[in-house]
């Protein structure tokens, strides 16, 4: 049995939040004891992770600068929990999870990359400073650093990060979970009262700098100059009619009457069924996004910007634009629009057989596994020796 502690910042919805539910919930419970320990608190996914057996403490942490109590308890728990792993997801748990680990003694600590570049007009200055420091210790405290995106390694590489202890394992998708529904797509679509023809583009993100809803608002205002029945959905947390910043940019480009605009949604393989297009507009930041690879497994063909490893996700199935380019995006929808239906259809399953090959959370987990197995033979060879 190899002992597996996760430490990560928060269990709020979120890329990295997600793919580690979907890790614990698949690695075999036969083979893999695992502990998580949220910095922050449990979220909305705390839950998720004690359904699937999985034990779970939160340390109340604040965001911002670190408690060097909760350093020490963090520690503490480690010892007590003698994993032979400790795997952390986002810079502050590597930093803070990592010289936790090795202040308890941890055999084999491997940090985890989930984001690309550190725009510095939008990132939080603690955020670059512990991303920087992350990779001046880079050398000394993870055994390796996993990187979900090959964007996000190399721009990390740059940033002086550890080259020798880089490896890729992307996201993974369940395609039980994420798959086509034509009575999910009609029921939704009625109760949305969009008609069953009407051209639907939708995006399912936060409300945040990264994801740059303003370029999806002036692409739609675009593409309504030639295809005036297009209707557009947007779902995510601070994607309501309270946010009045993007209902003014909504009202600007003059589509009120053509958005809808969901709020966060529980029913997301409703919600992408219901799409003939699913888009990401990200102008920067983006690794390897967790809601496109969700939408080609419901045989929805995507449309993404140029940021992060959007574009090797979506491959030939879908079309990539520029970041930061209403008229680009624009054009893109435009494109899968005027296909026709067999047309469409045919590169939704083709979007679906993509992520069935390549990017199924079973043969993800089983990258994770191969790692964990790495790590222990090699400590094991190493104590052999000395």
């Amino acid at each position: 049995m190899i002992r597996v502690v996760h430490v990560i910042t928060g269990l709020e919805q979120g890329g990295a939040e997600a793919t580690l539910c979907k890790l614990v919930r698949t690695l075999p419970a036969d083979r893999y004891a695992t502990h998580v320990v949220s910095l922050t608190n449990e979220g909305t996914l705390g839950r998720v992770i004690r359904q699937a057996g999985v034990s779970l403490e939160a340390l109340g942490m604040r965001r911002g600068i670190p408690n060097p109590q909760k350093l020490f308890r963090l520690a503490s728990l480690l010892r007590a929990r003698q994993p032979d792993i400790v795997q952390t997801w986002m810079y502050h748990a590597d930093l803070l999870g990592g010289v936790a680990a090795k202040m308890a003694g941890v055999a084999s600590i491997v940090w985890g990359i989930r984001q690309s570049d550190l725009d510095p007009s939008h990132s939080k200055r603690m955020t670059r400073m512990t991303a920087r420091l992350c990779a001046r210790l880079s050398s000394h405290v993870p055994d390796r650093i996993v990187s979900c995106s090959r964007h996000a390694m190399y721009l990390h590489m740059d940033m002086g990060y550890a080259p020798e202890k880089m490896l890729v394992i992307p996201n993974g998708f369940d395609l039980d979970i994420y798959r086509p529904d034509t009575v999910a797509r009609s029921m939704l679509r009625a109760e949305l009262g969009i008609d069953a023809g009407q051209p639907v583009v939708g995006m399912i993100a936060r409300f945040d700098p990264q994801k740059d809803h303003r370029t999806f608002v002036e692409a739609a205002a675009k593409l309504l100059q030639i295809i005036p029945d297009a209707i557009f959905v947007l779902a995510g947390d601070g994607v309501d009619r309270n946010n009045h910043q993007l209902t003014s940019w909504i009202e600007a480009a003059g589509t009120r009457r053509r958005f809808i605009l969901l709020g966060p949604r529980s029913d997301i393989p409703r919600v992408l069924n219901a799409l003939d297009i699913a888009t990401l507009s990200s102008a920067f930041g983006e690794g390897f996004p967790n809601v496109i690879g969700e939408a080609m497994a419901c045989e929805v063909p995507c449309v993404v910007t140029d940021v992060g490893d959007s574009a090797e996700l979506v491959g030939n199935t879908g079309r990539v634009a520029a970041s930061r380019d209403p008229a680009a995006l624009a054009r893109a929808w435009s494109e899968l629009l005027r296909l026709d239906t067999d047309a469409r259809r045919t590169l939704g399953r083709a979007a679906r057989a993509r992520v069935q090959s390549n990017f199924q959370i079973d043969a993800v987990a089983a990258r994770y596994a191969a790692l964990y197995e790495t790590l222990i033979s090699t400590r094991a060879l190493q104590c052999a020796e000395s």
